[in-house]
């Protein structure tokens, strides 16, 4: 059997951890630049408000204080996503994180009479131990289990834990009252057109024959057909596996034509892409780098230029990776234009364990490599203990207009402690 955890409105729930006289009151998270709201009390979506509505539309009732939004605060997130992950690893028999609020988990190995008990009890030394609220859904497949954590959380009477045992009427019951598009993987056009076959419900689509669905559609949906009939057809690669290409990107606080502006953004992405990849293990061998301007502001002249670079020698090295972003930068920017958002993409990536190295290689590289593998370690260390930013490639630009809008963001508690007056006085 396999639970999947999910963290209740996980940003909101980081924010009240922090500010508990929000517990029971309309919270919401807004995006990048604090564009539109993302994650939403229950509170709040009682009050009709929809998850992507423009943060904008809030701002009567936020100034009259009937609603609390917050701006993104990610750093605050992934650590106490972090901190979660741990409860569930020390309490399991093993995790696969699937994203920053949920995680699978494995619960293998316990008589069907203990699951349900195992299930409330990790439930319950989640909360103690980080203060996050969860919903556990428990079955013998991934899509089954996403089905069973909905349940969790939409049905009163489950109490936070659903567990699906194998051919069980609950089973039936669910997957016939369960939509198409609240399956795990089938989305709204999809739902369509397997509506249009007579398929409306979760249990329609499990009695279908998995290789008429592969023929007609996609593999893709014969796996969830299978998962859908109990045989585990989806296997999960991790957070941790290393990934193919490397993007760090954002809108830019406001729009801009500044080149210095744009080249310190751009700097900062090349870095953070290079950390990632550092990471990871892993070495690149191209970068590309994009410029895009409003697609929605028809008044001004539209330029979304992108530009690939190869470098010599696959490398993780930051200032390589840096240097070459903004070669690119300089054929891309075009002085009459106002951009809205700039990228970095690294590809191309190699394993460093098993990179191959030219026979043709001075011996002075391995001391360069290796010079270069200590100067990053250094500096990856640093940026993590003291905070991210604080050892930076190249001198930064006084220009702000880059940087997101982030009016309303609530302290960094458990990254920076430095931010809340009270700890400094303990």
């Amino acid at each position: 059997m396999i639970a999947i955890v999910d963290c209740n409105s996980f940003y909101v729930s980081c924010e009240r951890l922090f500010q508990p006289h929000l517990n029971g009151k309309p919270v919401g998270v807004m995006s990048n630049n604090d564009g539109c709201v993302i994650a939403l009390s229950n509170e709040l979506k009682a009050l009709g408000v929809k998850m992507g509505t423009p943060a904008h539309y809030l701002k009567e009732q936020v100034a009259r204080g009937e609603i609390t939004l917050f701006s993104s605060n990610y750093e605050l997130y992934g650590d106490i996503s972090s901190r979660v992950q741990a409860v569930l690893e020390e309490f399991s028999a093993g995790i696969d994180p699937y994203s920053i609020d949920e995680c699978w988990v494995d619960f293998s190995g316990f008589a069907p009479g203990q699951l349900e008990d195992h299930a409330r009890e990790l439930r319950r030394q989640v909360k103690q131990y980080t203060g996050i609220p969860v919903s556990i859904g428990v079955a013998p497949t991934r899509t089954l289990a996403k089905v069973a954590n909905r349940a969790s959380k939409k049905i009163a009477g489950f109490g936070g834990v659903c567990v699906l045992y194998p051919d069980s009427p609950q089973t039936q019951g669910l997957l016939q009252r369960c939509e198409l598009g609240d399956i795990w993987g089938v989305g709204r056009r999809l739902a369509e057109k397997l509506g249009n076959l007579g398929i409306i419900t979760a249990w329609d689509l499990r009695n279908q024959n998995a290789k008429d669905i592969r023929r007609r559609f996609s593999v893709t949906l014969e796996r969830t057909v299978l998962e859908l009939q109990e045989v585990d057809a989806i296997e999960m690669m991790g957070m941790d596996f290393a990934r193919e290409r490397i993007m760090t990107s954002r809108s830019f606080g406001r729009l801009t034509n500044d080149k210095g502006e744009i080249r310190e953004a751009i700097r900062q992405h090349a870095q953070r892409s290079a950390e990632k990849l550092r990471k990871q293990g892993s070495l690149c061998r191209a970068v590309l780098v994009f410029l895009r301007t409003n697609p929605h502001r028809q008044d001004l002249a539209q330029h979304n230029p992108s530009m690939i670079i190869e470098l010599d020698n696959p490398t993780d090295d930051g200032r390589t990776i840096v240097g070459a972003a903004i070669q690119v930068l300089e054929c891309l920017h075009a002085p009459n234009k106002r951009y809205m958002k700039g990228g970095v993409m690294l590809m191309e990536i190699c394993d460093r364990a098993t990179e191959q190295l030219s026979l043709l290689n001075a011996p002075q590289s391995d001391f360069d490599r290796e010079r270069s593998e200590k100067l990053m370690g250094v500096m990856d260390e640093l940026n993590q203990k003291m905070g991210r930013g604080t050892v930076r490639i190249g001198t930064p630009s006084a220009g702000a207009a880059w940087h997101l809008r982030c009016a309303n963001r609530s302290p960094r508690y458990t990254t920076r402690w430095e931010e809340i007056p009270r700890l400094k006085e303990l």
